[in-house]
């Protein structure tokens, strides 16, 4: 029977029992990958989420985790009322489901590695996925629009070098990209070259 827990995604995360879902370029990045954390609590996994945040984390009162990571709650405040990573906290609160909502600061590559180290560290997350909710994560550099893959190449370059047994990115949005001047034809270009 085919579903979406069998396929080579979810085959590379079989072993996993706590699998990091992390929204990779900032703002609501995360939300794209609530259907992959849904399916994996639903198949028996501990799941924990992160997002790379473009609200000034230091005007909050989220709780400072680790060196350039936050913990979000439901009631954290903030300053401004840009907190999707709060609104998603409190979605999961009314429905729910007790995960934690961890946001990193906008930071440099070495520092955002500090930062996932120690949350997978503490968490004890054998898996990380990064997610993108677009495809810019996937752009190699030469192509005529790049979208906004700043913040999502210093994910990649952070997740990349993390000690945990298994790292995957999942492009989750095929097509929105388009709006910042992403060609899909080189997305799909490149991921035919990195198969």
């Amino acid at each position: 029977m085919t579903s979406i827990l069998h396929n080579p995604f979810f085959e590379a995360l079989s072993a996993s029992k706590h699998v990091l879902i992390a929204g990779a370029g900032g703002g609501f990045d995360i939300y794209a990958g609530l259907p992959l954390a849904l399916a994996l609590n639903k198949a028996g996994k501990r799941v924990s989420l992160a997002n790379l945040s473009f609200t000034y984390l230091g005007g909050t009162d989220a709780p400072h985790f680790a060196p350039h990571v936050y913990r979000v709650g439901p009631k954290s405040t903030g300053q401004g009322g840009y907190f999707p990573e709060q609104a998603l906290s409190a979605r999961l609160h009314q429905h729910g489901l007790p995960w934690s909502v961890y946001a990193f600061e906008k930071v440099g590559a070495k520092p955002l590695l500090a930062g996932y180290q120690a949350l997978v560290d503490d968490l004890e997350v054998d898996a990380v996925v990064l997610v993108d909710g677009g495809t810019d994560i996937l752009m190699f550099g030469d192509e005529a629009g790049l979208g906004t893959p700043e913040e999502d190449m210093v994910s990649l370059s952070a997740v990349s070098q993390l000690k945990v047994p298994t790292r995957l990115v999942a492009c989750l949005g095929f097509g929105i990209d388009a709006f910042h001047g992403v060609c899909h034809v080189h997305f799909l270009e490149n991921v035919a070259e990195l198969e």
